[in-house]
């Protein structure tokens, strides 16, 4: 039975070099679904998507956050998301490229979001994750941190998370930590 693929798969390559054209890459189950949810993608005014590969890698591409509320209102965000063949099957791997000041999201940028890790589930879709980040921005989470330092200052003392975020969107230092400028 497999050898009757490969006999087919020759005979598919050969028709095709004979009529000029290269032959097509078949597209993996987590290519089309992906290229599905792209093409049904329901953007927040504040969210937009970038491919720096070009259109023919939609495997990894950039989603770029300017949150029009909360804390970080004026700041601008940018996470890389790299999905895996196995997608959706497979949460994509997702990761913030600025360095932030928040609870959620480490000084590496790691991104702590339920959906990511272990609340994923195949029928949540790419829209589904930039939802949840935008909602990150919009309502921090001192309750399930990476940035432990960011989360107490949220917990004990919201003014003071709320200069520390404006300080290091500005560019400047929160206690040893240096942010580039985001704003």
């Amino acid at each position: 039975m497999i050898k009757l693929f490969k006999v087919k798969e020759k005979q598919r390559e050969a028709a095709e070099s004979a009529n000029g054209r290269a032959p097509v890459k078949k597209q993996s189950a987590g290519e089309l679904r992906l290229h599905k949810d792209i093409s049904e993608l329901n953007l927040p005014k504040s969210t937009s998507i970038n491919f720096p590969n070009g259109k023919d890698d939609l495997m990894n591409f950039e989603v770029i956050i300017q949150p029009d509320e909360g804390y970080y209102l004026g700041g601008r965000f940018t996470f890389t998301f790299s999905v895996s063949p196995t997608y959706p099957h497979e949460a994509p791997k997702v990761k913030c490229k600025t360095k932030v000041y928040h609870p959620n999201i480490d000084l590496e940028g790691n991104v702590c979001l339920n959906i990511l890790r272990e609340d994923w589930k195949p029928v949540l879709n790419i829209n589904t994750i930039i939802y949840g980040l935008n909602h990150l921005f919009t309502h921090p989470n001192h309750e399930d941190p990476l940035n432990h330092d960011a989360a107490a200052v949220l917990r004990d003392n919201p003014r003071t998370f709320e200069a520390n975020v404006r300080r290091a969107m500005a560019g400047g230092y929160v206690g040893s930590s240096y942010f580039s400028r985001c704003i």
